[in-house]
């Protein structure tokens, strides 16, 4: 399985973080739509992202809920067919929530940089740090400290969950389950 050092904080708005990521960005702005569908996992947490009507990944991922940079690993696998691939999971297993976001992506590095606008939660920064095969965590934890210094961004703005997580407590949350037949 792939890994990487991720951290998410909350943060006042993409544009006002925006030239200070373009400033030590090496690649980027690109922009991309995200449709990520959860669904009940038991090991992990496992999403299919779609893109397009023709463009989605299924990926499945364990990571820790947890303040400031933790270890996930995961697996992705493309799909040309992200509705059909959504509509048969959620008859299978129901879904467990939904996130809509507008993602902005950098590379810094070997980190992939989010400027995330997240739908019905606001706007958010998100780390990836990859790591090679055998790399200890430690070098990815450093680069996202470095990283977020370099940002401004305070340990107080680190949110633990996912985005999913987050709008799971909103109210008037409906989670659609399959039916029992």
């Amino acid at each position: 399985m792939a890994r990487n050092i991720e951290i998410k904080a909350r943060i006042d708005s993409v544009e006002s973080l925006w030239p200070l990521v373009v400033n030590i960005a090496d690649e980027g702005p690109i922009e991309i739509i995200q449709d990520d569908t959860f669904f009940p996992c038991a090991n992990g947490r496992l999403k299919l992202r779609a893109f397009s009507d023709h463009d989605g990944q299924l990926i499945f991922y364990q990571r820790p809920d947890s303040a400031g940079p933790k270890q996930s690993f995961y697996v992705t696998s493309p799909t040309a067919s992200p509705d059909t691939l959504r509509q048969s999971l959620t008859l299978a297993y129901g879904e467990s929530g939904r996130v809509r976001k507008h993602r902005t992506l950098f590379m810094v590095g070997r980190t992939r940089m989010h400027l995330d606008k997240v739908e019905g939660l606001g706007d958010f920064l998100e780390l990836e740090v990859v790591l090679a095969e055998d790399e200890a965590n430690e070098a990815g934890v450093s680069i996202a400290h470095e990283l977020l210094e370099k940002l401004g961004i305070s340990h107080q703005w680190l949110i633990e969950e996912a985005y999913v997580d987050l709008l799971a407590r909103l109210p008037g949350k409906v989670i659609h389950q399959p039916d029992n037949q």
